[in-house]
């Protein structure tokens, strides 16, 4: 058989082995901004769960619950220090298909993780 006819075989046998890639259904960059103007900015992509958030199946869990609606997420119930040092936490993106811009203002770094159930916990 020569080398040819063994090309499309080949390149079958590869189109099999490597699923066809889909962009993830939720991709947003989350930030936290504290007083003296620090920022943190992590990626997260849901479903499939990625980017560099470091509990990225936390966090897309907790957004599945609200549909991706950020003021409806539940209160984690975490106890914070009451030590007021504010940082504003801002996501940007798409979830679903929709365009996701949200800002708030916490009391401090532990409230916003907590608040968030665990989304800017970072």
């Amino acid at each position: 058989m020569p080398l040819s006819a063994l090309v499309p075989v080949a390149v079958s046998v590869l189109a099999l082995a490597a699923p066809p890639a889909h962009p993830p259904a939720a991709g947003l960059v989350l930030s936290l901004t504290d007083a003296g103007g620090r920022v943190s900015t992590v990626r997260l992509e849901c479903h499939p769960d990625g980017g560099d958030h470091p509990d990225p199946a936390g966090a897309c869990a907790t957004l599945t619950t609200v549909d991706g609606d950020f003021d409806r997420i539940r209160d984690a119930g975490a106890v914070c220090p009451m030590i007021y040092s504010p940082v504003t936490a801002r996501a940007g993106g798409h979830w679903r298909g929709r365009p996701v811009v949200y800002a708030r203002t916490y009391d401090n770094k532990c409230a916003a993780g907590a608040r968030s159930g665990g989304v800017f916990q970072f």
